[in-house]
């Protein structure tokens, strides 16, 4: 426990690991890593990593390295690799010139395999992945050695460096670890370190054939940069021994130490990259950015910020112990971000017309708003107010329920920022649809003119139908139907047919119409919004619903 303030603020058990091994002297500083491979894009459950392992450098004041782990060239692009840069500076993770690639390092994780060689602790097989995979045996029954497992020192080095040099073919040959083949964890059955593989890689060419395993490379790359704390998530408990193992074995001093944490799970959500670039290739979303994804870049783009994500992180804790966070927690984050620092501006997405008929007839006059009522510091501005007007058409009713204080014929109510208003009649269309409203205004009752006469119930926004801009604006709901669950039968996903929802007659105030990607406003009863960043263009701006209003979320005591 320690004083953060007034405030008593528990350690999670990582940061009192760290303080225990700093304490006895393990180790004299603190360095840790976020190692991703460039194999896709990124999502929300990597941002736990990310602010995880950046934090607690910069809590002890050590270093942080953003790392690629590059040993698999036939699933990794430069294009995630730029992706992934981007999104790790956008949450604030300053790895400053620290940016590294594993595949820098494939010299001296050559030597570590020739030395492991010589220490009879490594040797080349010849089996197959199918055999290889008999050989290990089950949970409840040891594997077996293979039958080239005894080879000579001096066979295994001519072996690997004709692996090396090109003389076989993928798949031909192996180098394993000699460990233990009746070990009770299968990650120590005699693991494979290096295979064949005659592929271009992004970074190094056509300079190897043969790459090393994650198992092998990972602790390798942590000891060279002088890891203190391998910090990664829970599936990887079971491959510690083997860690452990290579940095013991390949004689480096003062060796990293792993240490596992939950994952970040979100219910009904899709993170998995299989799923994801089946959306991407069945057209169903726009690509890894779609507002819809948990991706980073997805999030970003829908105008989630940085805080909100590392609010969100810091609610769901980090722990041992696997659980699940849903959507509304980290909702509630950005609208907790968000509504004491945008402007709250009106915009109306289905429209309906009112004319003010005892209003002059070309008037403009222009009334002064509060930016955001709740922090007087965003000042305010003018907003245009004429005849004619848009309102929401939710916002009338010719036949309304008890406790309907909105507008309908007979009832007055307040224009936001403006003046009382009274519906007298209303015009339809031909198949009944309500096309314009006719109402009254009473010039006395102006807002913020010292009118304290009657009351009202029922306030509405609205917009200048003269002045007014048209924009498009997209609804966004969870892509998965909730209802359903994840998963039909077919393993198929349940997708939600209502998780977009776009609105290209939408009237806002003129201002929104200059907005430029990122921006980021309240849309008044509607909810938070954010210019899309790919779809916009100049003075037409694409407003993305980043998050409604309501919140079904409540803070735990």
């Amino acid at each position: 426990m320690e004083e953060n303030g007034n405030a008593v603020v528990s350690k999670n058990f990582i940061e009192m690991a760290i303080e225990k091994d700093l304490a006895e002297g393990v180790y004299d500083h603190v360095q840790t890593r976020f190692p991703p491979e460039p194999n896709g894009y990124l999502h929300i459950g990597h941002a736990k990593s990310i602010l995880l392992n950046s934090g607690l450098a910069k809590k002890y004041n050590g270093k942080f390295n953003m790392r690629f782990d590059d040993t698999n060239p036939t699933k990794e692009k430069i294009e995630f690799v730029e992706s992934i840069k981007e999104d790790v500076e956008w949450l604030g993770a300053d790895y400053e010139d620290r940016l590294f690639f594993a595949s820098s390092y494939f010299d001296q994780m050559y030597e570590c395999a020739l030395h492991l060689i010589r220490k009879g602790k490594a040797y080349v097989c010849d089996l197959t992945a199918d055999e290889i995979r008999e050989y290990r045996g089950t949970l409840t029954e040891p594997g077996k050695e293979s039958p080239y497992r005894n080879r000579s020192v001096e066979e295994n080095l001519e072996l690997f460096e004709n692996m090396k040099n090109g003389v076989y073919g993928d798949g031909e040959k192996v180098l394993r670890a000699k460990i233990d083949m009746a070990s009770p964890n299968i990650n120590m059955r005699d693991p494979i370190l290096y295979r064949v593989a005659h592929m271009t890689h992004h970074n190094t060419g056509d300079k190897w054939c043969i790459y090393p395993m994650y198992d092998f490379a990972h602790p390798i790359e942590d000891a060279i940069e002088h890891i203190t704390h391998s910090i990664c998530t829970l599936e990887f408990e079971d491959h510690r021994p083997l860690y452990d193992w290579v940095v013991r074995e390949c004689d480096f001093e003062n060796p990293p130490r792993q240490i596992e944490f939950a994952k970040l799970y979100l219910k009904n959500v899709v993170t998995g990259k299989r799923y994801i670039k089946k959306l991407v290739e069945d057209g169903i979303v726009d690509g890894w950015d779609d507002p819809r994804l948990v991706s980073i870049c997805g999030l970003r783009r829908r105008g989630y910020t940085p805080e909100s994500i590392r609010m969100f992180v810091e609610l769901c804790g980090v722990s041992k112990s696997q659980s699940t966070a849903e959507m509304p927690m980290l909702e509630y984050c950005i609208r907790e971000d968000l509504k004491l620092k945008k402007p709250r501006m009106m915009a109306i997405l289905d429209p309906v017309k009112v004319v003010i008929d005892n209003y002059p007839e070309g008037q403009i006059e222009y009334l002064d708003a509060p930016n955001n009522m709740e922090n007087p510091e965003l000042g305010e501005r003018k907003i245009p107010f004429g005849r004619e007007l848009y309102i929401e058409r939710e916002d009338f009713m010719e036949n309304p329920p008890k406790k309907y204080f909105r507008l309908f014929p007979g009832n007055e109510v307040r224009l936001m920022n403006a003046y009382f208003v009274t519906c007298q009649s209303i015009e339809k269309d031909e198949d009944g649809n309500v096309v314009l409203i006719h109402c009254t205004y009473d010039p006395e009752t102006k807002s913020g003119n010292g009118f304290t006469g009657r009351k009202v119930k029922g306030t509405i926004h609205w917009v200048a139908a003269e002045t007014a801009k048209k924009v498009t604006v997209r609804l966004y709901e969870n892509i998965i139907d909730e209802e359903k669950g994840m998963f039909a039968e077919d393993g198929t996903l349940n997708l939600n047919p209502n998780s977009l929802i776009v609105k290209e007659d939408c009237y806002v105030e003129p201002e929104l119409a200059k907005a430029v990607p990122g921006d980021r406003f309240q849309f008044v009863r509607n909810g938070f919004f954010c210019v899309d960043s790919k779809d916009s263009r100049p003075d037409a701006p694409v407003f993305n619903r980043i998050v409604s209003l309501k919140s079904s979320f409540k803070l735990p005591k």
